[in-house]
């Protein structure tokens, strides 16, 4: 019998059935596929258990650096946010800040030390900001005060023969600048129904508000500051025209006008102001106006008709006055009669901010209830440690 006759009588043997090859094939193919699963298992067992011997020994011998770090400073982020926001000192106690041999609890009267990143959030604000403290020379001390030795002396030389006596040198004069430094504080004051939600941040909040109250206090003292519990400002010494100047006191430039700059050629004033300036000095200068000042002295053209004002041309770049960087500070005078609207100068050598690191914070929930209050403090001083470094103009006639 054929397998078409097989077919119409229907007595195909099961061997020759189409649908028995299908199921033949995937039969194999699912016995295959199973053998293929065990063998990704088995070798995934074994790379597990090889990671978990790594983090066995990784446990054993430390952590990486940077896991390391936040391990230290988290507990104390923690701790610190606990204070402010119910007053919980107990993490705080015996809390061993990072790189240092001191604990982060202070006198009871005195607060406590604020965490490293909202301390280091507080610094980068300062330094941004129009502020002196921007261009001048910034120092961190751990005592009371900070000296700088100036040799105000030139290095004694001549020219000698081969057998000819060599006469003496000059003797050195060195003048020593103490920097003493002051208490500068901040007061913020939030509700406690604010500091109960988990959704306020706390502490980034208070970094604001204190690096605000200190940029205000900090820019204003270190232009006018008498040195009565505050730094010494850049106007705090005695002026005199810079044909006369000596040491302890700043040389100025006058206007030439006894109210505002000259009418006719009012941009000279501004030429003989920097190069009033030592050549030394000149490469790192930089003036320093306020506002009011900086729209009058941009509308100044040179013989050519050229402005002597140029923009920066990206963003965070400074403006540019003669070629040197302009920061507008707010503190400094107005144009008036007998005042000093612009100094100029390279103040890296010329003025010195020295500060403590450290940054506290007391919390005080009783002397404004229902409000809290918080109590911050720095300590840092400001003075002028290089006096042949700074000029200054003055709206005069002479």
């Amino acid at each position: 019998m054929t397998e078409r006759e097989a077919r119409a009588g229907g007595a195909l043997p099961a061997a020759l059935h189409p649908g028995a090859e299908v199921a033949a094939a995937m039969s194999g193919f699912l016995k295959e596929f199973k053998g293929f699963q065990t063998e990704m298992k088995s070798a995934l067992q074994q790379q597990e258990e090889r990671l978990t011997m790594l983090d066995r020994k990784t446990m054993t011998y430390g952590r990486p650096a940077l896991s390391a770090h936040a391990e230290v400073e988290a507990p104390h982020v923690k701790a610190f946010d606990a204070y402010l926001r119910s007053g919980d000192d107990d993490g705080l106690r015996g809390l061993v800040l990072e790189g240092k041999a001191m604990s982060t609890a202070v006198a009871a009267d005195g607060g406590y030390l604020v965490d490293p990143r909202t301390s280091e959030t507080i610094r980068s604000m300062l330094v941004a900001t129009s502020s002196l403290r921007a261009i001048a020379n910034v120092v961190q001390v751990d005592g009371p005060s900070f000296d700088v030795l100036i040799d105000r002396s030139e290095v004694g030389s001549g020219w000698q023969t081969e057998t000819g006596s060599v006469s003496e040198s000059a003797t050195p004069a060195v003048e020593r600048i103490s920097i003493k430094l002051h208490e500068l504080s901040a007061m913020s004051k939030a509700s406690q129904r604010l500091l109960d939600d988990s959704a306020f941040d706390v502490e980034s909040w208070l970094a604001g508000r204190i690096a605000t109250r200190f940029i205000r206090a900090e820019s204003a003292a270190f232009i006018n500051g008498d040195g009565v519990d505050k730094p010494k400002g850049i106007l705090l010494p005695a002026k005199v025209a810079n044909a006369s100047w000596t040491w302890g006191s700043l040389g100025y430039v006058p206007t030439g006008a006894a109210a505002d700059f000259a009418t006719t050629n009012a941009a000279d004033c501004i030429i003989s102001l920097v190069y009033a300036l030592g050549a030394d000095y000149r490469a790192n200068a930089a003036f320093v106006m306020n506002s009011k000042t900086a729209g009058a002295v941009r509308k100044m053209k040179d013989a050519d008709g050229r402005f002597m004002w140029s923009d920066g041309l990206a963003a965070a770049e400074p403006a540019r006055l003669m070629g040197y960087p302009v920061l507008v500070c707010e503190d400094m005078p107005d144009i008036a009669a007998n005042t000093y609207p612009i100094a100029f100068g390279d103040f890296q050598s010329g003025y010195t901010v020295a500060e403590r690191p450290d940054l506290r914070v007391l919390r005080d929930p009783f002397s404004a209830k229902p409000h809290v209050l918080f109590y911050a403090s720095k300590r840092v001083g400001g003075d002028i440690t290089d006096y042949a470094a700074i000029k200054l103009l003055k709206i005069a006639t002479a």
